[in-house]
């Protein structure tokens, strides 16, 4: 083998690496474009109801969950964002690896964010209509799917690869 043959695969090494970067920078925005628009219906949500006049007569425990809620919703939709505005800054400095790393990681966060939001909703609602105690177990157990569908099968798929290894 030549060194220019070395060369060559060297540089389509680089490019393949770069097509990859570029193939995973799309996946990465598009499953952030399914996301943002349900955590921005959802702040609009809490937002608006907290100027409603039913809203003063809501209990101190609920009022804190709505705040937290509030927060973790607002987190969510920060940590959604991130990427982009990460891309904006660094736009053509090469840090594209950098970028989909530091995505992935506030994707994943962001979906806890989300669930907590999600799951303080389902409390609130469920605390109106039936009482704290059933809104504990709907929520918990809420929670506990949301974990299962969006992690544990991901996470445990991951384990058997490796044992497969």
């Amino acid at each position: 083998m030549s060194a220019f043959d070395t060369d060559v695969e060297r540089e389509e090494s680089v490019e393949d690496h770069k097509k990859r970067l570029e193939r995973e920078h799309g996946e990465l925005l598009q499953e952030l474009r399914a996301l943002i628009p349900g955590a921005t219906v959802l702040f609009g949500f809490l937002l608006a109801i907290s100027f409603t006049s039913a809203f003063g007569d809501i209990a101190d425990t609920d009022r804190y969950v709505y705040y937290a809620t509030l927060l973790c919703t607002a987190a969510a939709l920060v940590l959604f964002l991130a990427p982009a505005a990460h891309h904006r800054v660094r736009f053509r400095e090469g840090d594209k690896d950098h970028l989909l790393r530091k995505g992935n990681r506030e994707a994943i966060a962001g979906t806890v964010a989300s669930a907590l939001s999600f799951t303080g909703v389902l409390y609130l609602v469920t605390d109106l209509v039936f009482g704290t105690w059933q809104a504990i177990v709907a929520s918990v157990a809420f929670f506990a799917f949301t974990a299962w569908r969006w992690w544990a099968i991901a996470v445990f798929r991951g384990l058997g690869d490796v044992r497969d290894s």
